[in-house]
């Protein structure tokens, strides 16, 4: 297969994963983007510039998250590969459970869609495969894909998505801390088996999330109840465990956002600002009002978007 552009642009959304109990299936996308600009050069050289969150961090040549993954693409469509110019200007916070690896991997899958002759090649099944390859499951990967909040599950044949209609009066909002923690980290303490009794509360809990999405939204504080993962996470990020306690006391269905430790607040439109007087309240009790940075920035209802320039 040939290269049909050398110049693309894409914009993809932060994520937030598991939502409580939908642990690896559920996830939603934001409306916080990185948008990246690759250009494919006649040269072997690798050139990257990064601006806003991982400047001076991450890497700036073949290793970067983005240039895999567009390298993976090219490589599984046979085409050729290409020196590459590669611009970042990055929003979502790095090893903050918003998803920042599977935006990386899908920026660059979607990347090589756009600069190959025949982009059907890399249609979005392909995409969430080689996503899913590269990150080790499709919950953060599927709604940076495909937007809104979906269900990632994986068959014999690959992984699979769905997209659920969030309901209007659903907003999410994410109180970010300056700590990190990586996601190796938060999985690393998890127990190969649970109780029970805590796995089926947590099912029933994850099935009665997709009613409260999608038309119950004054259910979320029961539906995002969760046993499974986020009580043996509290030890590695205690200050989030803490946060996400005070504010479920409080009524607000807070949960922790992917593998932590940003907390995510599922809030309703329809509240007003009695959700922002809440974790006011919640935080000065905590002394903690100072170490979180808000967000507010709606659900991604379209996804990744990605042009020929």
């Amino acid at each position: 297969m040939r290269l049909g552009s050398d110049h693309v642009r894409v914009r993809v959304p932060a994520t937030s994963a598991n939502l409580g109990p939908g642990f690896d299936a559920l996830g939603l996308a934001l409306a916080h983007h990185d948008e990246i600009e690759v250009r494919a050069l006649g040269s072997t050289e690798v050139t990257v510039e990064v601006t806003g969150e991982g400047a001076g961090e991450v890497e700036v040549g073949e290793d970067h998250l983005v240039v895999r993954a567009l390298r993976t693409a090219l490589d599984r469509v046979g085409a050729p590969q290409v020196g590459v110019h590669l611009r970042c200007a990055n929003a979502i916070p790095h090893g903050r459970g918003m998803g920042s690896s599977a935006a990386a991997v899908v920026a660059g899958v979607l990347a090589a869609r756009m600069l190959v002759t025949e982009p059907e090649a890399l249609d979005d099944a392909a995409v969430l495969a080689l996503a899913t390859e590269m990150e080790g499951h499709p919950d953060n990967a599927a709604p940076a894909l495909l937007g809104g909040a979906t269900i990632a599950w994986t068959t014999l044949g690959g992984p699979r998505a769905t997209v659920l209609p969030v309901h209007d009066d659903v907003v999410p909002v994410l109180l970010v801390p300056t700590v990190r923690c990586a996601t190796r980290t938060a999985r690393g303490v998890l127990p190969a088996q649970v109780p029970h009794v805590d796995a089926a509360f947590t099912a029933g809990r994850a099935a009665l999330l997709v009613q409260a999405l999608c038309h119950r939204p004054e259910l979320l504080l029961d539906a995002t109840a969760d046993r499974l993962h986020q009580d043996y996470r509290a030890h590695v990020m205690p200050d989030t465990w803490e946060l996400v306690r005070a504010l479920r006391e409080a009524g607000q269905a807070a949960v922790v956002s992917g593998a932590g430790p940003t907390v995510l607040v599922l809030e309703r439109a329809s509240a007003g600002d009695a959700g922002a007087r809440v974790r006011a309240e919640v935080l000065a009790g905590l002394g903690g009002d100072g170490a979180w940075r808000t967000l507010t920035p709606g659900v991604s209802a379209t996804g990744a978007v990605a042009e020929r320039v």
